[in-house]
């Protein structure tokens, strides 16, 4: 059976992939920096109607953000598009793999 703490999860605050050790509870972070990160939006937001699990962009990261799913969409058509056009197997596996280092990629929110 595979072992769930084994298997890759992103930081709550960078969304870099870590897997745990096998001692110890299961880290939130990748590093004291984000966890110090994620400790000062708390409390910039304590005593405000937004709620203390947002995530707070600044108008230059959404936009990374929207740009990065945008290629993601892209990606998946050119392969939607490959794979009626019966394309061979090299050029889908070029294609698959582009199209999961643009999901790694898009899956950073900062």
């Amino acid at each position: 059976m595979d072992d769930p703490r084994r298997r890759p999860y992103s930081c709550a605050w960078c969304g870099r992939s870590m897997i745990d050790s096998d001692l110890g509870r299961r880290r939130k972070y990748c590093k004291r920096s984000c966890r110090q990160r994620a400790y000062e939006q708390r409390a910039l937001t304590q005593g405000t109607s937004i709620p203390h699990d947002a995530v707070i962009l600044t108008a230059a990261e959404a936009d990374a953000f929207g740009d990065r799913m945008f290629a993601l969409r892209c990606a998946a058509e050119d392969l939607v598009t490959a794979v009626a056009e019966r394309a061979d197997t090299p050029t889908l596996q070029s294609l698959t793999d582009d199209l999961l280092g643009l999901a790694r990629e898009a899956e950073r929110l900062r």
